[in-house]
C-alpha cells in the first residue's frame, strides 16, 4: 500500500489549497511526525508541533512522494532528479527549491 499524503483540500496527486499548479505534485515526509504533507503550511494547519528539517546525514531515507505514481524518493534522489520523477516521468515544480530550507538542512 503506498504512503498517504495529508494536507488541506488535497487532490489525488497531492496538490493542496496552498499549491495547485500542474507541477505541484509532491508530498514531503515531515521528519517530526513521519507523515507526508503536501506542504509546510498544510502541516502547520493540521499538526500541533513544529516542522523539523531533514538533516543532511538522513538524506538517503525516503522523504518525497510523487503524487502521480506514489513512488518514494530520498532527498538526494529528489534534488538530483532534474524536477522529473525518475519512476514515471511526471514533472515537479522547479520553484520548490526556493523552499528547501523549510524541509531540509541548509546545503
Amino acid at each position: 500500500m503506498p504512503p498517504i499524503a495529508h494536507g488541506v483540500s488535497l487532490d489525488p496527486q497531492s496538490r493542496c489549497a496552498h499549491w495547485r499548479s500542474p507541477l505541484d505534485i509532491i508530498a514531503i515526509k515531515m521528519r517530526c511526525c513521519g507523515r507526508y504533507y503536501a506542504c509546510h503550511d498544510c502541516h502547520d494547519e493540521l499538526e500541533s508541533h513544529p516542522v523539523e528539517v531533514w538533516p543532511k546525514a538522513e538524506w538517503d531515507q525516503p522523504a518525497i512522494l510523487c503524487g502521480a505514481c506514489k513512488t518514494e524518493l530520498s532527498v538526494h534522489q529528489y534534488m538530483d532528479c532534474g524536477n522529473v520523477c525518475p519512476a514515471c516521468g511526471a514533472g515537479f515544480n522547479p520553484g520548490c527549491r526556493n523552499h528547501y530550507h523549510l524541509y531540509f538542512e541548509a546545503l
